[in-house]
């Protein structure tokens, strides 16, 4: 039995499955927590990942191993390989004002213009997430940071680039030291920087320096004499095709037992992975209900969104990704079982027990400002409250409607665009819960299917691993692995207009 491993390096943990490269079959797993918080140091994501290796029963075994991770995040580093200050998080929204500062600046001036043309180079409009705000950021408030930055990677590519054995000169788990031209990355991660663009040169994909010198340059010079910028030579990670291999894993790591080592996949973004794990083709739509709420719809070609409602991503097989994403998901319901001193189970049942639209209870979810709406500084609002409605009951279905309707309007954007939109998928922990499942298909109107439980970036990582490990033994691009994805049951459509109406009506009042 030949095996493969995938990593799921999230914002809240790291998760590793060792899978049958032939079937798919998971042979073993681990898990390690990352701390809180939207800056983390990215140390913290190599001992999460070593610690998840160990939990795993050790990753000597496998002969190729992909990394999937949460996406947007800025690693930058010097020229020793050292990470400057830890890594701004793509849910780190300090630097919604930097992205406004770089549309207006494309756009001459007039905000609706750069926005276009943003959405016309790189498929999406700049918002906090992206890298290249936090970026301009950077140079803005932290200049000294700036200007030592000799390469900036996302957090997949990072990680990737530890598995390798590169690392901080000095560092006894980094032998092969700090060699910056040795990142790599993958076409879906890219394409959430916001300097690359994936349609170009017929599709190969370049890197927009022009966009990456507008968020940094002119930087404030320091010791090194020049500012930190793509026109000074800063490092980009390299883009690898999807059954490339960008290098082999350090053994001390992973493949030791392995003849030739552990070959390392180019990886990809955390939605870009799901959909590999899930299987998706164009017509599929995945909503996630997980730190995020990601709305994401596989398609032949991306769209040029000047709203900033989509992004248009690349996928991680050739296809592009289109994606709405809310900050407010899952965390909607931590909320609501802190308010109601409920548990998951608790907060369904309760759910259950309201009508429909919850006489009239609507939550605006945006309780940590919005992403989609582009709302950073707003607040969650609680309307229509009467005494007929001020009930646990009604609180917990007015929390479940509320956070659907924000996926439910993500999935409007898509249909306005002619995204082709044929089967529907509820994927996250919170997917599980029959309340979520009944509003859904309230609110979605479609048919919904729920995949069977599991970690399905972990999955799509541990697949592209497969699809590499074949091609090279193969020689060409093989084709993708025939892994199955098995549905614990589908939900006949079962619209109720009534919610998404109410939730309208209020939803631009915050």
């Amino acid at each position: 039995m030949t095996l493969v491993a995938g990593v799921d390096s999230s914002t809240q943990s790291c998760k590793i499955v060792i899978r049958d490269a032939d079937t798919g079959e998971l042979v073993r797993s681990g898990s390690a927590k990352h701390p809180d918080g939207t800056e983390v140091n990215p140390q913290f994501w190599w001992d999460a990942f070593l610690e998840a290796a160990k939990a795993a029963g050790g990753l000597d075994d496998v002969a190729a191993i992909s990394v999937g991770g949460q996406q947007h995040g800025m690693v930058v580093l010097d020229e020793g390989g050292n990470v400057i200050r830890d890594a701004l998080l793509w849910n780190d929204t300090r630097s919604a004002g930097a992205a406004e500062d770089l549309i207006k600046e494309l756009g001459g001036g007039d905000r609706a213009t750069g926005a276009q043309r943003f959405a016309d180079i790189v498929g999406s409009v700049p918002v906090a997430s992206l890298t290249i705000t936090k970026l301009r950021w950077l140079r803005d408030n932290e200049g000294p940071n700036a200007w030592k930055a000799a390469a900036v990677a996302l957090p997949h590519d990072w990680l990737s680039w530890r598995i390798a054995g590169y690392g901080p000169a000095g560092d006894p788990s980094a032998p092969n030291g700090p060699q910056l031209d040795k990142l790599f990355t993958d076409k879906s991660d890219a394409s959430g920087t916001g300097y690359y663009d994936a349609e170009a040169d017929g599709g190969k994909g370049a890197y927009r320096m022009d966009l990456l010198d507008l968020a940094l340059c002119p930087a404030p010079l320091g010791d090194s004499g020049k500012p930190a910028c793509g026109k000074c030579g800063l490092t980009l990670p390299r883009v690898l095709a999807p059954t490339e291999a960008g290098a082999v894993a350090n053994p001390a790591i992973a493949g030791k037992d392995v003849p030739g080592g552990a070959l390392i996949g180019p990886g990809a973004g955390d939605n870009a992975g799901a959909a590999i794990g899930l299987g998706m083709e164009p017509g599929d739509i995945a909503i996630s209900i997980g730190t995020s709420g990601v709305v994401s719809a596989v398609a032949p070609q991306r769209t040029h969104d000047g709203t900033g409602a989509i992004n248009g991503f690349a996928d991680a097989t050739g296809n592009a990704l289109m994606l709405a994403v809310t900050l407010n998901a899952a965390q909607v319901l931590d909320a609501a079982r802190k308010v109601l001193d409920a548990d998951f189970t608790q907060l369904s049942d309760l759910a259950l027990a309201a009508p429909t639209g919850a006489d009239g209870l609507v939550l605006v979810p945006y309780l940590q400002g919005e992403r989609t709406p582009n709302r950073p500084d707003a607040s969650g609002t609680l309307h229509g409250i009467r005494l007929k409605n001020m009930t646990q009951q009604h609180i917990a279905r007015a929390y479940i409607e509320g956070m659907l309707c924000g996926l439910a309007d993500g999935m409007d954007a898509l249909r306005a665009l002619n995204v082709p939109i044929e089967n529907v998928m509820l994927i996250g922990g919170a997917a599980q819960s029959p309340a979520v499942q009944e509003v859904a298909t309230q609110v979605f109107g479609l048919p919904i299917a729920i995949p069977e439980p599991g970690e399905y970036v972990a999955d799509g990582a541990a697949r592209q691993a497969a699809w590499v490990l074949a091609s090279a033994k193969a020689g060409t691009p093989a084709a993708p692995p025939a892994w199955s994805t098995k549905m614990s049951k589908t939900l006949p459509a079962n619209p109720k207009p009534v919610v998404r109406e109410q939730y309208a009506k209020v939803r631009d009042l915050t």
